[in-house]
């Protein structure tokens, strides 16, 4: 028997378009996971075989959202020219052979290199997603389209500690890879059928400005991170700081003389776009921040299970969704400045609060910290996408996702490298559950996140002025014309 309901019927196409808007954030919500889902790990693999040092801990966590953030903006490029349709699925066959490499490594360096390839089998998916998600979505409805993307990205941090959980709780550590592996192909299944093709556009692939894009990230954070070890006045550490700024300048002088740069600098004149980048950045460096020390502060000093560390982060995911639906119902009545200011002052008065828990800590207490944080996420990230994604013309829709993407991705990859710097600096031993331990782990933990409190509340109020700039600039421009 053969369906009534064909593509072409406005039923049809309206099944079509849920689908297809389903499929896409399964695949930022599955690529996002794998951020967070690490952070569970990092116990098993600091008490495994591989013996990594505090410094190598955090680079098998980063290398993965340093290749993500580096490798966006190209890729969203590379999808403009050769389909992307086409690119999301490579993206995700990428991603299965990453994760595979990872449950198979035997030593640490196979390790880092099967994690750097699903980042970049992640970095191929997510731009991709949005150009997807917006041709196929009617124009009264990206602006929600837009919301439950950047609601698939936050939940999916929630998604990879609970899904993390569940599989290391029983399981070692390569069990969370070996699960990565059927979802990637899962994916890969669902988006060949449900996705569009959409029609490719002129993009021109800039592969010495993705090459320089991807140096500066890298030398950045090898300097964050591996500063503790080497010292911060050491050779290595203050070349590779000197080696970013020289990386970056180079950057933005190819971006400004090449004539299809892979970001083009002069976009960062729009005072919204900017303020968006940025907005983006310190959210999910003080979110990410949150995610790599939560993991190791419940299972250390509370004596979790890695079952129930999982299960205790779940709630933020509910009051996420709960707030971000309303995040551009906000920002249309009260406006963009507003509504990202307070968002942002959310996130970094969560983080001042969970910065006082102890051992003693009721988790009944604990978890009005972390909503504080969630319903922050929830208001700032879709204005805050929206701001990025309309700023830039239709013909650049890849950079446009891209650029966020890269935002997000960079912002994580600095919020783990500065907060596990500060354990490192504070906490070297965090492998025992005495009281003294205990004690050490959470005076650190409580640095950190005054720290990062502190980074969000100072952008933060650079990203609100930003906004509001922004807005009354392009008032001005519609009041006088062209």
């Amino acid at each position: 028997m053969t369906s009534t309901v064909s593509p072409s019927t406005p039923v049809g196409a309206a099944v079509r378009r849920r689908s297809t808007a389903a499929a896409m954030c399964a695949c930022v919500l599955v690529a996002q996971s794998l951020v967070a889902a690490m952070n569970l790990a990092i116990p098993k693999i600091a008490a495994g075989g591989l013996h990594p040092s505090p410094a190598q801990l955090l680079w098998i966590v980063d290398i993965y959202v340093l290749v993500f953030a580096g490798l966006l903006v190209p890729a969203g490029a590379l999808g403009d020219r050769f389909g992307r349709k086409g690119v999301l699925l490579t993206g995700l066959g990428v991603f299965a052979l990453g994760a595979l490499l990872s449950a198979l490594a035997p030593t640490l360096p196979v390790l880092l290199a099967g994690r750097a390839i699903s980042g970049a089998g992640a970095a191929l998916t997510v731009p991709a997603t949005m150009s997807l998600l917006l041709h196929a979505t009617p124009p009264d409805r990206k602006a929600g389209a837009v919301a439950a993307w950047s609601a698939a990205l936050g939940i999916g941090g929630m998604a990879g500690n609970a899904g993390g959980a569940l599989i290391l709780q029983y399981l070692p550590w390569q069990g969370l890879f070996w699960a990565y592996v059927p979802l990637g192909l899962g994916l890969l299944w669902w988006v060949a059928g449900a996705a569009p093709r959409v029609p490719r556009q002129t993009a021109a692939l800039d592969l010495p400005g993705s090459a320089l894009l991807v140096l500066g990230a890298a030398a950045l954070l090898f300097g964050v991170i591996e500063g503790p070890g080497l010292g911060w006045a050491s050779l290595p550490v203050t070349g590779a700081f000197a080696l970013a700024v020289v990386v970056f300048t180079l950057f933005v002088r190819h971006g400004l003389r090449t004539a299809h740069p892979v970001l083009d600098p002069r976009l960062f004149r729009l005072p919204r776009l900017r303020a968006g980048a940025a907005g983006l950045a310190v959210t999910f460096f003080g979110m990410f921040s949150l995610f790599y020390v939560n993991a190791q502060f419940l299972q250390y000093v509370k004596g979790y299970s890695p079952l129930q560390t999982g299960c205790a982060i779940v709630p933020l995911a509910f009051g996420m969704m709960a707030v971000t639906r309303y995040g551009m119902r906000s920002a249309h009545r009260f406006g963009e400045a507003r509504t990202c200011g307070a968002g942002l002052a959310l996130i970094a008065v969560g983080l001042l609060l969970l910065s006082t828990a102890t051992a003693r800590t009721p988790y009944v207490l604990y978890l009005p910290f972390l909503l504080v944080m969630s319903a922050g996420a929830g208001l700032a990230m879709p204005t805050l996408s929206h701001a990025v994604v309309t700023s830039v013309p239709a013909r650049q829709a890849g950079m446009g996702s891209g650029l966020q993407g890269a935002a997000r991705e960079l912002g994580a990859a600095l919020g783990i490298a500065v907060i596990g710097t500060v354990l490192s600096v504070r906490f070297t031993s965090a492998t025992g559950h005495g009281t003294a331990e205990a004690t050490a782990f959470t005076d650190a933990t409580a640095l950190g996140y005054r720290l990062a409190a502190g980074v969000v509340l100072v952008v933060g109020a650079a990203v609100a002025y930003g906004l509001r700039t922004g807005k009354q600039a392009g008032a001005g421009r519609e009041r006088t014309g062209p």
